[in-house]
């Protein structure tokens, strides 16, 4: 089968998104998705997914720890050449179940789950930089075979945050940050929901569960999908899967999904379904966890 429609969603949780995650495979039907926190190791996601998975067509690389971060690749277009991990990357102390790669329909796929990093300046912080830099690293030796998908825990621009005031003085946005995020894009990466809808100032994929964040759109775009030129050519349809983020016992984020070549529901927009409430006003909503 060729890889036609890639998908990257954050489920926070595979256990508690079970449900959720499977209704949504059998409803978009992608031939890639890249997950992030799973929070499981490998042999406990394999029991409680396996079965379903492979049901349903997909091959599956994934790369977990117990009860934190976690990472996996599930496959309909071929699963070829697993890598668990970044090869050289840093640890904390130990490396952490963050990246895996695996190259499927000649497209070397590489599900992230990138370092909070916290607070600035702080060692989770650095332990962050360092991270992305061995990310790069990898990605650099074949970028055009490239798509790097997922939580990237950093928001490109001010654009892709509800308001840059609410954030001065926490990660995400910081320049040490951007400017990791554009040297990794730097070696021949496009970020292609971005390139398709450039204007468009409320492309979120992450809101917080707390205060009502979702309810009024006040979110970020944090979860990405990067490509070599030769895949960014390839893009037919690029969007933010909101309607997976409403309901009952939803992840925090929603997925964001690329079709290449074709575009089986069409070029419907940045985000389905659009967002009810208001842009909010600047400076009128504070973080939850801000003082």
């Amino acid at each position: 089968m060729p890889c036609v429609r890639i998908a990257t969603w954050n489920v926070n949780s595979a256990k508690q998104r079970m449900p959720r995650l499977l209704a949504w495979l059998d409803e978009r039907r992608p031939d890639v998705v890249c997950l992030q926190e799973t929070k499981l190791a490998d042999d406990a996601f394999a029991a409680l997914l396996g079965e379903e998975l492979a049901g349903r067509g997909y091959e599956v690389a994934a790369h977990g720890e117990a009860a934190w971060n976690g990472v996996a690749i599930l496959s309909r277009a071929g699963l070829d050449d697993v890598v668990a991990g970044l090869p050289g990357g840093p640890g904390f102390p130990h490396p952490e179940a963050r990246a895996v790669s695996a190259t499927c329909d000649g497209i070397r796929v590489t599900s992230v789950y990138v370092p909070n990093g916290r607070t600035p300046d702080s060692e989770h912080y650095r332990y962050k930089l360092a991270w992305l830099g061995a990310l790069r690293e990898m990605v650099a030796a074949d970028p055009e075979r490239s798509l790097v998908c997922g939580d990237m825990n950093i928001a490109p621009t001010d654009a892709d945050v509800f308001d840059p005031d609410a954030y001065v003085g926490q990660t995400h946005v910081t320049p040490p940050e951007r400017a990791a995020l554009a040297d990794l894009q730097a070696i021949g990466l496009r970020d292609v929901v971005r390139e398709r809808w450039p204007d468009h100032e409320r492309l979120f994929t992450y809101w917080d569960y707390r205060a009502g964040m979702f309810h009024q759109d006040c979110g970020m775009r944090i979860d990405l999908v990067l490509a070599g030129a030769p895949i960014a050519e390839r893009v037919r349809a690029a969007w933010v899967d909101r309607h997976a983020r409403k309901g009952k016992g939803p992840s925090d984020h929603a997925p964001v999904i690329v079709d290449l070549d074709e575009a089986p529901d069409g070029d419907i927009g940045p985000v389905v379904p659009p967002p009810s409430a208001p842009r909010a006003r600047r400076g009128a909503k504070r973080l939850p966890q801000a003082p």
